[in-house]
């Protein structure tokens, strides 16, 4: 009998157990993970729910600690003390508002302490705009992006990104505006996709920005007759853009590669797609952003042969071009050939020729043909270099807005 009331309190407490941590949400962060579990094993039903349980949790978290602030600066002793973050820190830990003291703290840990310039209602602001779930938006966006609800997607992306102040990862908002341009271009709305390629090498790539700066400075100077000077950053900068398509026109590509370095892998992506685009629809500006793309990948191709072989020379006696020795390397490297089919090496080749050409450098944009035509492992790219040093010709213009 008593082993029998033993066994039935141990079952009462374990099923009491049960229930209560049934009821109790699981923390904003641990859904979103499960979420994550569950969409890279293809369950996207239940990832969304996940992810609107993560978003959910977040918001009702940060919602209650925003209500204990307001109960805190409610009080009349508190409100005397006037917007002294400091001091009524100091009164939410003596007397005893452990709630307030508490969501204090987390928010410390999610922001500087020092951006609230001491300021309570700073803290309370800056509470409720912890409120908002970035990440979370971003992966109900996901599930939308594999399930081909692509409007959806698109506006759970636009959403993330106007969070993007609480992004954990401030540097995944690139990532986000490279998968909104993505949908943008799936669904033709080219405008809108060069906007956001746009965006990206504006705030992104200095040399890009200094450079084209530079020159509208420097012509509406030479048109206004003006003097003023232009600044040295952007004067250098438009001097490096123009060096380098110099070289690579009059000198070749071997002393381009020699020449020139440029490690700005985050705008690689924006330089190379809007390359394309102003390729495929015959505009002059393909040239340069196909130009920055083209450094950017060797730079990187280069440096990684460099640090498995220190005494790697672009001229190894053998009378090749630099890109057939380069691309000797990448065949004997398993991680640069992911690289190189990462981003579209050998197209970039090809399209960067095809405007030269349409720019009218023929020569220069027959030797990247001919360079192409070397490499069967290039598939498409290959064979239409072969048709191109065989009989050069233009490339029809698709007629996009």
């Amino acid at each position: 009998m008593k082993k029998s009331f033993i066994f039935i309190s141990i079952f009462v407490v374990f099923a009491a157990a049960s229930i209560f941590s049934q009821n109790q949400p699981q923390p904003w962060w641990l859904s979103l993970e499960r979420g994550k579990q569950q969409f890279r094993a293809g369950d996207y039903g239940a990832a969304l729910l996940s992810f609107e349980d993560a978003r959910r949790s977040r918001r009702a978290m940060y919602e209650q600690m925003e209500r204990d602030l307001i109960v805190l600066l409610s009080v009349n002793e508190v409100r005397r003390i006037g917007d002294s973050l400091e001091i009524i820190e100091k009164y939410s830990k003596d007397k005893f508002y452990h709630r307030a003291y508490a969501a204090l703290q987390e928010l410390y840990y999610r922001i500087p302490k020092a951006s609230l310039n001491n300021s309570a209602a700073a803290a309370l602001e800056a509470t409720g705009k912890l409120k908002d779930y970035p990440e979370a938006e971003y992966w109900i966006g996901e599930v939308y992006r594999v399930e081909g609800e692509l409007p959806l997607a698109l506006s759970q992306f636009r959403k993330a990104f106007s969070m993007r102040a609480l992004m954990e990862n401030p540097s995944f908002s690139v990532d986000l505006q490279y998968k909104i341009a993505g949908i943008l271009l799936t669904r033709q709305e080219y405008l809108e996709m060069i906007k956001v390629l746009d965006a990206i090498i504006n705030e992104h790539d200095t040399l890009w920005v200094n450079a084209n700066q530079g020159d509208v400075m420097i012509a509406q100077n030479a048109s206004a007759e003006k003097k003023t000077t232009v600044p040295y950053a952007q004067a250098s900068a438009s001097f490096a853009s123009h060096a380098m398509s110099r070289t690579l026109e009059t000198e070749g590509i071997n002393r381009f590669l020699e020449l020139f370095r440029y490690n700005n892998t985050l705008v690689e992506p924006a330089h190379r797609r809007l390359g394309f685009f102003y390729a495929v629809t015959g505009r002059p500006l393909a040239q340069q952003h196909l130009t920055f793309a083209f450094i950017i990948q060797n730079t990187i191709i280069i440096d990684e042969i460099i640090r498995r072989k220190f005494d790697f020379t672009l001229d190894d006696g053998s009378g090749r071009s630099a890109l057939s020795v380069i691309a000797e390397n990448i065949n004997n490297n398993p991680l640069l050939l992911s690289y190189m089919d990462e981003v579209e090496y050998y197209k970039t080749i090809y399209y960067l020729a095809s405007s030269l050409y349409r720019n009218g450098k023929p020569s220069i944009a027959r030797n990247l043909w001919s360079f192409l035509a070397s490499q069967p492992q290039a598939g498409e790219w290959y064979s239409r270099s072969v048709i191109q040093t065989r009989s050069p010709y233009l490339e029809p213009i698709v007629e996009m807005p």
